[in-house]
Order: structure tokens, then sequence, then C-alpha cells
């Protein structure tokens, strides 16, 4: 029953995220979102300062901050609401949640798999590779399946 939650979850989060999959388009212009939108408006920095209840000099940090990656997302709120803007912030994973999962599991079971082998083959006992996907299929089905994948290699 927790797996199927868990996988309605990573689901229904890969459909909201899926829009935003296309993150070149969000890339940030080279001197930042807030002096982007500060030029396209008009503004000088000394408007923006006002509005934020800052010297000019604090407004030309917070850009440089911002282009930098070092602003915090406090000050990047309080920036985009000068600005008359929302705050868009998200965590955009590179593939969908499921298929990160998948390859986890994968990757947990060959691991695992090729320790028993390769003992196996130490005792004679050797295994020959014709299934193996199957047997990576059925230890993710059987072993990992409800098991927690993130903790460890």
């Amino acid at each position: 029953m927790k797996n199927d939650t868990l996988k309605r979850a990573r689901n229904r989060l890969d459909e909201r995220l899926g829009v935003l999959r296309a993150t070149d388009r969000f890339r940030p212009p080279p001197k930042g979102w807030i002096r982007a939108l500060r030029d396209a408006l008009g503004m000088t920095g000394a408007q923006l300062g006002s509005r934020l209840g800052v010297r000019p000099q604090t407004v030309d940090t917070i850009e440089k901050s911002e282009a930098s990656g070092t602003i915090q997302l406090n000050t990047l709120r309080r920036a985009a609401e000068a600005l008359d803007c929302t705050l868009v912030y998200a965590l955009v994973p590179n593939t969908s949640l499921e298929a990160a999962v998948n390859v986890r599991a994968r990757k947990i079971a060959i691991r695992e798999l090729q320790r028993v082998a390769h003992t196996m083959r130490l005792e004679a006992q050797g295994t020959d590779d014709v299934n193996m996907e199957a047997r990576i299929e059925a230890y993710i089905r059987d072993v990992l399946s409800g098991r927690d994948l993130w903790n460890g290699p």
C-alpha cells in the first residue's frame, strides 16, 4: 500500500513539474532577474532602493549577489515584491521521479546480484548472465520493493 501511495505522489509531482522541465527558458539573464526587470521597467537603483527601504548601493549589492547565485531567498522575495513580481521557487528533477527511483533500484539490484555472482564463482557455482535482466527485475520486485533506496552508495 505504501509503495502505491509513493508512486502516486511521484506521478503527481512529475505532472506538476513537467511544465518546468525545459529549464533553459528559465535561465537567469547574465546580470540577474532583478536587474533585467528593473531595467525593463525603467526603474533606477535608487527607486528600487526606495521601494525596498535600502540605499542604492545596497540595490547594487543585491543585484550582484543574485547574478553570482549567493542571494538569500528572503532578499529575492523582497526584491520581487518591490518589482510587483511573484517569486517562483522550485526544484525541477532532471528526469521523472519515477525514473529516478527505477534507476536507483536497478543500480542496487545489479550491485547486489554481482556480489552474489562473485561469491558463487568463488565457490565454483557460477551463474551465466543469460537471465540477468530477469533476475534484476525479480530482485527489484521481491527484495527492493518498499525498501529505502537512498541510504548508502
